[in-house]
């Protein structure tokens, strides 16, 4: 279904502008700030639900920019992408699009934990979102740098300190109002670039810094927890200049698998693939990051980095001796460039030269553009809401890096989720949530806002309790449905398809537990099937597709009647069959925690005051965090069983109005305000 033509860039570019500068309103339901991963997901989330929405960026031709490594998915990412396109997203399509290399990683274990990715063309990308954006209804398009949010008092019917009522542009004139604001600010929120020994105000290289205005807005207007995280990128390599026949050829799949469930197939034919090389570091690679440490201030700071995606300068120092992996990738079919992804650094550029060339393919390699490292100020994400909405000021939401995270699949997951609960606001509709047992959505949002972070989160597919259920496969099953019927964000052509998928599904399983045979008639069938003579109960065409050695296609031919026509889900299928036992397994859990998900706890609920026997440590991390389920608040550190316990019995047995005789003391509040406040600019950040 890849038939969409591509408007011209420079006509998109011009009309963008032409709508910017003459806006014809200054009132919207909803204002997107910020056009990077998370914010484009946002914007385009909003104007599905149905809010007229506006996206406000610094720069047009950088919406829809890849900052970093110029590829999407993998390990428990691409599960975030499949999620993102069943909530009909704009990332899987989008990637399947502009991918030059697709693979699908982890294939040596279970389909519940393949990683599908791909390598991406740079230009591509850019150009299929920013021409999505441009026929999308509803939606406006600003060039322009906030400067901070207009605040007034709160809605008394809601809860909450704040509310925000719209923005202020950095030319200190220019007011617009909006019932609800996103912030996807990435690391442009009071960032810092970081070179050698210097530094600069800025988010990105060759990108003008954001307004101090709007940091200083949610820190001391609004009273919010601000910590600090960095990030980093490496150096772009000139690819005439690297001996590629001294580094190991990674080809791609030779099918590729697209991300998106409206897609067959993808744009690049699979001939047309370019493939990736995989080289490794020298000791003198180590030694170019000793000897230069003293010119290097971004690896001497305090500051967290992400753990799983390190600078070479942090994996040198924590892992000294080693050798490690460098990837050689591609930045688009018509680029000039390498990405080397595994050598992030900052250190000064002539420095940057004298060590990519101790790796003996890039001996003589040249560089475009140095590697960076970046510094910024993020919300610590237990301030949210599952619907991602600061629970203390009404209307304003946070999505992408601004949380804590890292990588494009988390921006735009959180993107969507918060451009769709900002829709939902602005037009007077409750909020919606996903549970961790049907998404990983759900898993990152609540890992989030249950547990915040203390170092830039990535996902894994290790994080979600029920993988087996949370496949990449059905992510069409599980979301898509739920996002037309509960959230309003799926358009009705992939509703329509999701129905259609649903109820085929359904007809071919059927079908496979209609056919049932002993196991000598089934090895009569199919005379290549490892099946122990000495069974002899009645088996279903279920129970057989899920031997390794039987493939759906096997049993289409045996019984062309009545399986031949389900073809086209023949993959799905044999996955269906094969972890079935363990979801059936899973489904009594899922349903337990589920109960335990939904029971709420009051947002005005006074934890100081309430009547059940709980800890002083307990009551400050619960009134700190204020978890909006029991579940949520059973994720916490520092919660205890038994105080789950009290919470519960409390939650069943006590009514609205002893709660809400319990829930202000005001005089008692104000001083333990004054002394939580002490405590948490001590927490470490």
């Amino acid at each position: 279904m890849l038939t969409k033509k591509l408007q011209p860039l420079q006509n998109f570019l011009s009309l963008i502008s032409r709508r910017g500068s003459h806006l014809a309103r200054q009132q919207y339901d909803v204002i997107v700030v910020g056009g990077g991963h998370a914010g484009t997901e946002a914007a385009a989330a909003a104007t599905r639900v149905g809010a007229e929405t506006l996206l406000v960026s610094q720069k047009i031709q950088t919406i829809g920019a890849l900052s970093c490594n110029p590829s999407l998915g993998g390990v428990g990412k691409g599960q975030l992408v499949k999620e993102v396109d069943a909530l009909d997203g704009l990332c899987g399509r989008a990637g399947d699009w502009a991918g030059i290399h697709f693979s699908i990683l982890n294939r040596r274990k279970g389909p519940a934990v393949w990683g599908p990715r791909a390598q991406l063309d740079r230009q591509r990308y850019r150009e299929f979102i920013q021409s999505e954006l441009l026929s999308t209804p509803r939606l406006t398009v600003l060039e322009g740098s906030v400067e901070e949010l207009l605040v007034s008092e709160p809605n008394p019917e809601e809860p909450g300190h704040h509310r925000v009522t719209g923005i202020r542009l950095a030319n200190g004139s220019h007011l617009i109002s909006a019932s609800s604001v996103v912030l996807t600010t990435g690391t442009f929120l009071s960032g810092s670039l970081f070179l050698g020994q210097s530094m600069s105000p800025g988010g990105r290289i060759g990108d003008a810094p954001s307004s101090a205005g709007l940091s200083q807005t949610l820190r001391e207007r609004l009273g919010l927890r601000i910590g600090r995280l960095r990030t980093g990128t490496p150096p772009r390599i000139v690819k005439d200049s690297v001996d590629l026949s001294l580094a190991h050829v990674h080809p791609p799949d030779s099918h590729p698998t697209p991300f998106s469930f409206l897609n067959t197939h993808t744009r690049c034919k699979p001939e047309e693939q370019l493939p990736c090389y995989l080289t490794y570091t020298t000791p003198g690679v180590e030694r170019v990051v000793r000897e230069s440490l003293h010119l290097n201030c971004h690896i001497q700071q305090d500051t967290k980095g992400p753990r799983y995606c390190p600078s070479i300068e942090s994996r040198v120092l924590r892992f000294p001796g080693r050798q490690h992996q460098v990837w050689l990738e591609p930045e688009g079919v018509t680029s000039d460039l390498l990405y080397p992804q595994g050598l992030s650094m900052t250190m000064p550029p002539d420095v940057q030269l004298r060590l990519i060339r101790e790796i003996p393919a890039m001996h003589r390699a040249e560089i475009h553009t140095p590697g960076y490292g970046v510094q910024y100020d993020f919300v610590c994400p237990t301030q949210l809401s599952p619907a991602l909405q600061v629970k203390s000021t009404q209307g304003l939401f946070l999505a992408g890096q601004i949380n804590g995270t890292t990588g494009y699949e988390e921006a735009a997951a959180q993107g969507l989720w918060a451009g769709a609960n900002a829709a939902r606001w602005a037009l007077s509709m409750p909020p919606v949530a996903l549970s961790r047992t049907e998404s990983y959505i759900g898993v990152l949002i609540d890992d989030l806002v249950s547990r915040g972070v203390t170092e830039p989160y990535r996902m894994f597919t290790s994080r979600a309790e029920f993988r087996t259920s949370l496949r990449p496969d059905n992510a069409d099953l599980r979301l898509t449905l739920k996002g037309f019927e509960e959230v309003g964000c799926v358009s009705t052509l992939r509703y329509q398809e999701a129905v259609r998928v649903r109820d085929s599904l359904q007809d071919a399983l059927a079908a496979l537990q209609a056919l049932s045979l002993s196991t000598h008639n089934w090895r009569k069938k199919l005379p290549d099937m490892c099946m122990s003579e000495a069974k002899s109960t009645l088996l279903t065409g279920m129970d057989v597709l899920q031997y390794n050695d039987v493939s759906f296609e096997m049993l289409a031919s045996a019984f062309p009647e009545c399986l031949l026509p389900h073809m086209e889900f023949s993959q799905r299928l044999k996955i269906e069959a094969v972890y079935r036992p363990h979801c059936n397994l899973q489904k009594k859990e899922i349903e337990r925690i589920q109960k335990e998900e939904n029971m709420s706890l009051p947002q005005d609920i006074d934890y100081f005051s309430l009547p059940v026997s709980l800890s002083q440590e307990v009551r400050e991390i619960l009134d700190r965090v204020r978890p909006s389920t029991l579940g949520a608040a059973t994720r916490l550190q520092g919660i205890t069983p038994a105080a789950i316990v009290h919470l519960l019995n409390y939650v069943r047995h006590t009514g609205q109005k002893e709660r809400r005789t319990h829930r202000n003391q005001p005089h008692q509040k104000k001083a333990r305000e004054e002394e939580l406040c002490g405590r948490n600019a001590a927490l470490p950040q």
